[in-house]
């Protein structure tokens, strides 16, 4: 590890440029997946079935993921991840190049391209308590929020769609060929990630115990049980607004595909002002208050469309509820990293993950719902309601007296 303490070192700058080719990946299929879809079928839930196969691998091999980065090296994790979703990328452009591309074999890659991000990004955040130093565990998780950002919302959706344009079959040879180099760099990262360090608390090795373990650890501490409940409960908050956006924006603020597109994009930037100021906050604050904050702002300021129906108004929405959910990610990560027992850590944020999943998918679905029989502004209202409730559970369930709280530092 780095010694330097105010230094994030070469080690995890590598680790960076992996998971920003990765990422880079990942926002390439935001826009050429859908486009696929679309150039096969005009069957809307043929469609749709695309996007959700890429998010169902959480809720199916979530868990086996976590108990595979307490078991296995993060090195080997990442490379084995990556490298399979190498083949599956290369069969799929073979395919669509050679004419043979069907919805579902479309949606089988979606899906294994899935688990193979299930596996890569658990094991990612188990190695970067083991790439910095403790005291800089902010910083470099808010530099890989930022370096996800870039990817996934700025970069990578604009460039998958251009490179559709020239040929459907592109955009998914790109991505592999970007997940490629991310191997060859993960495959230069000290040998401390090459293996699982011993822990001597790790739980008994029963397969189902194993897989289970990290959910009945968190189960049984009340503040990171909390933590985790709040955090999805905005996550689902926060998506009940979004999901029906673009219905807003074009009814509500008559903006077009364009001056949608440009909000969204003043919103990425939001994000990564927060991912940026991160640490320097929780420094100053500490993370009980920075999480608070955050949680007040991600799911409270939506409401403000509710009231008022203006753009400039929405700028200030999604710039600050962006900012804010960086900030909410970075802190909580940060806290699961400095709490959880390293022999746990990949299960409790495999876990984490596999609630906060849950709950966004079920956010959508109830802000679909509640604009459909109520009115536009009525997730706005949903997503103010979650506020109060979320912040004041978070603080009281942080305070130092709470049973069961465990320090913040």
């Amino acid at each position: 590890m780095n010694q330097n303490p105010r230094s994030l070192g070469r080690p995890f700058w590598t680790f960076w440029s992996a998971a920003a080719l990765a990422n880079l990946g990942d926002g390439i299929r935001v826009a050429a997946f859908p486009l696929l879809a679309a150039a096969l079928t005009d069957n809307p839930l043929a469609v749709a079935a695309v996007a959700a196969a890429q998010f169902l691998p959480w809720l199916v091999s979530g868990l086996l993921a976590g108990a595979l980065a307490d078991r296995r090296g993060a090195r080997s994790l990442l490379t084995a991840a990556d490298t399979g979703r190498v083949v599956v990328l290369g069969a799929l452009a073979a395919a669509v190049a050679l004419g043979w591309a069907s919805i579902a074999l479309v949606v089988a890659a979606a899906f294994l391209l899935g688990v193979g991000e299930t596996i890569r990004d658990t094991a990612a955040q188990t190695a970067v308590p083991r790439l910095v130093p403790d005291a800089q565990l902010e910083k470099a998780n808010g530099r890989l929020v930022a370096g996800e950002i870039v990817g996934n919302e700025f970069v990578g959706p604009p460039v998958g769609a251009l490179l559709f344009v020239v040929g459907a079959a592109i955009p998914f040879a790109v991505n592999g060929a970007a997940l490629a180099l991310a191997v060859m760099l993960v495959l230069s990262l000290p040998l401390t990630l090459a293996h699982r360090p011993r822990i001597a608390d790790d739980p008994p090795a029963g397969a189902g115990d194993g897989i289970l373990a990290g959910l009945r650890w968190l189960v049984r501490q009340p503040m990171l049980r909390t933590l985790v409940l709040v955090t999805a409960a905005v996550a689902a908050a926060d998506t009940a607004w979004f999901a029906i956006f673009v219905l807003y924006a074009r009814d509500a603020l008559d903006l077009g595909a364009f001056g949608f597109g440009l909000l969204l994009a003043t919103g990425a930037a939001g994000g990564l002002l927060g991912s940026f100021t991160a640490d320097r906050l929780i420094g100053r604050f500490r993370h009980r208050t920075v999480l608070t904050w955050s949680m007040a702002v991600t799911a409270g300021v939506p409401v403000l469309l509710a009231v008022v129906a203006d753009r400039a108004v929405a700028v200030v929405v999604v710039v600050a509820t962006s900012a804010a959910f960086a900030v909410l990610n970075v802190a909580a990560l940060s806290v699961r990293q400095r709490l959880v027992p390293g022999g746990l850590l990949g299960r409790v944020i495999a876990a984490s993950r596999l609630v906060t999943y849950s709950c966004t998918a079920l956010g959508a679905l109830a802000g679909g719902a509640l604009a459909a029989h109520v009115g536009l502004g009525a997730p706005f209202v949903f997503s103010g309601a979650v506020a109060v409730a979320a912040t004041a559970a978070w603080w009281l369930a942080s305070r130092p007296a709470a049973p069961g709280a465990l320090s913040l530092g």
